[in-house]
C-alpha cells in the first residue's frame, strides 16, 4: 500500500550547476548530498560499476516531498533534451509561487529555458512551463485563494 509521496528525481549533467540553480534561483534548500558507487547502487540502477553524485533539495526540513538531483558519473548520462512536452518521459515538478512574472523572469535569467510566457488558465490561476538548464520540466503555479 502506498502511504505518501517521497521525492521527485531529475538526472542532471552538472550537479553543482543544478544545485546552484535550484537553491540560488528557485529558492530550495540543500537537505543533503551523497555519492554512491558499485555494490547496492549498481544493483539498484542496473549498471555495472555505477557511480553517482546526488543532492536532495527541499522547501524546508520537515521531511516532506523533496527534489533529488542525480549526476551519473558512470555511466555518463545520454542527452535527451527536447522542447516537446508531449514526449514519453517528459515528467515535471510543479512549484507554487507568488509574483509569477518576477519568478519566471528570474529563472529565465539564470538559465532556464522558456517555452512560453505565463498564461492565466482561469481567474486567479496563472501557470507556465519552462525547463531547467538540463531540459527537465518545471511548472510554476500562482493561485489566488
Amino acid at each position: 500500500m502506498i502511504t505518501d509521496m517521497n521525492h521527485t528525481g531529475f538526472v542532471v549533467n552538472d550537479l553543482e550547476r543544478s544545485v546552484a540553480f535550484y537553491t540560488n534561483t528557485v529558492g530550495l534548500n540543500l537537505v543533503r548530498r551523497a555519492e554512491g558507487d558499485g555494490g547496492e547502487i549498481s544493483r539498484l540502477l542496473g549498471y555495472e560499476d555505477t557511480r553517482i553524485k546526488v543532492a536532495v533539495l527541499g522547501i524546508d526540513d520537515d521531511g516532506g516531498h523533496v527534489l533529488e538531483l542525480i549526476e551519473y558519473v558512470n555511466p555518463a548520462s545520454a542527452s535527451r533534451p527536447t522542447s516537446e512536452r508531449a514526449v514519453l518521459g517528459a515528467s515535471h515538478i510543479a512549484f507554487n509561487v507568488t509574483d509569477m512574472d518576477a519568478t519566471f523572469d528570474r529563472l529565465i535569467a539564470a538559465g532556464a529555458i522558456k517555452l512560453a510566457r505565463p498564461v492565466e488558465m482561469a481567474p486567479g490561476r496563472v501557470a507556465c512551463y519552462l525547463q531547467d538548464p538540463d531540459g527537465n520540466w518545471v511548472e510554476l503555479l500562482e493561485i489566488d485563494e
